[in-house]
């Protein structure tokens, strides 16, 4: 069992630009992740399985909704607190983040923006709490870069609405009560809506067979003339721009998320270079490993100046879909690089479990391709310093 030693790193004192208050609460899910998360997570990755007793604590540390207001039972937290809860999660795993990231974003922030009252206090106290786990149905088997081609439809049947069409790529669909369903009215206007657990001809098979995110479970949603009541419709936004405002919450958190991984390993190729003998001295004093070290330093200290921005700017209101898209997309390709450095480092003792760096790369194979893939991200940059749409 692998001894998690990780303190952290700040190159640019970026402490000093936080609060003390969220410097609390990331130091308190740093914690609650060493003692409970990373003594069993390369156990899980590979079995394959979610370990779900850690439910209750990621809700007790305020991953689940941090940004939601009390008085619907989140921590009306900023959302600098919600990226480094997400960075303290995504440095042990990505799946462990991805779990509290669409949970957080994919789930509770739907019911919460775009949701009525009664939907409100319903669903969300029992999600806060991890109570109740939920999923987002977006992707589907033939659309995923292209969501608003969905098949997935309704047609209205008096006080409900029949569902019907399949779901793809669903994080936390095997076990969630709840799915947050985007799907097209008889109009071919898209509307989410709440779809439970139990209700008549609505399943969630399990994927198997993934390499990545093996730590989280992934799934299917089938919907077989589900009858849903329409007061499961979200009322509040309709349309392609509904569940991509979700995408922009969730990619946020991902853009802080991704950072974790990447110092995860940083830390863990800096103290193996610090103990690894070769040629009678430690391989952190060759010019070529040092080189290494410095430029993985160097690009995770940009990204954090680039996130923690980024919150700034999300906290005012004023965070753009294209700012949000660069911002998980750098990262990405920041940490995805760091991990293949990292684990050259540590020559064939890189792909051993004693280490978290080849689970952390498997992982990241899936980050950046999901929730926008690397190219896609570039397109929306693209788009938007020229104004023209390269994707039509």
């Amino acid at each position: 069992m692998r001894t998690d030693l990780f303190q952290g790193h700040d190159y640019f004192n970026m402490d000093d630009l936080l609060t003390e208050e969220q410097k609390l609460i990331r130091d308190a899910a740093r914690a609650w992740v060493k003692q409970e998360v990373s003594p069993i997570i390369e156990e899980a990755a590979e079995k394959q399985v979610f370990p779900k007793h850690l439910l209750p604590g990621l809700g007790a540390i305020g991953a689940f909704g941090p940004y939601i207001p009390e008085e619907y039972g989140g921590a009306g937290l900023d959302q600098i607190s919600y990226g480094l809860i997400m960075q303290e999660l995504e440095r042990c795993d990505s799946g462990l983040r991805s779990t509290a990231s669409v949970q957080s974003s994919l789930v509770m922030y739907p019911i919460w923006k775009y949701g009525s009252e009664a939907q409100k206090m319903k669903f969300l106290p029992k999600l806060a709490t991890g109570e109740w786990i939920g999923c987002f149905g977006l992707t589907e088997p033939d659309h995923g870069s292209n969501p608003g081609g969905m098949i997935t439809s309704y047609v209205e049947d008096g006080d409900d609405v029949i569902l019907n069409g399949a779901k793809m790529w669903i994080s936390n669909s095997p076990f969630a009560q709840i799915a947050v369903v985007w799907a097209k009215n008889e109009a071919g206007r898209i509307h989410g809506l709440i779809v439970e657990r139990g209700m008549e001809g609505f399943t969630t098979p399990t994927m198997k067979g993934k390499w990545s995110l093996r730590a989280s479970d992934t799934g299917e949603l089938i919907f077989d003339n589900v009858r849903v009541p329409k007061s499961n419709i979200l009322p509040e936004k309709s349309g392609l721009g509904a569940p991509l405002g979700c995408l922009d919450s969730a990619r946020f958190g991902i853009a802080w998320g991704a950072i974790g991984a990447a110092l995860d390993c940083y830390d863990t190729a800096l103290r193996y270079s610090k103990e690894r003998i070769q040629f009678g001295k430690p391989i952190a004093a060759f010019q070529l490993q040092q080189k290494k070290l410095a430029e993985m330093i160097t690009e995770i200290t940009k990204a954090q100046l680039l996130t923690f921005r980024l919150g700034q700017l999300r906290n005012e209101g004023r965070a753009t879909t294209a700012q949000i898209s660069m911002a998980k997309r750098n990262n990405v390709d920041m940490a995805i690089t760091i991990a293949r450095e990292a684990r050259q480092m540590l020559g064939a003792m890189g792909i051993m479990n004693e280490y978290p760096i080849m689970r952390h790369m498997m992982n990241l194979e899936s980050v950046i391709t999901y929730e926008g893939t690397h190219d896609i991200h570039l397109l929306i940059t693209g788009m938007d310093i020229t104004g023209e749409n390269a994707f039509k």
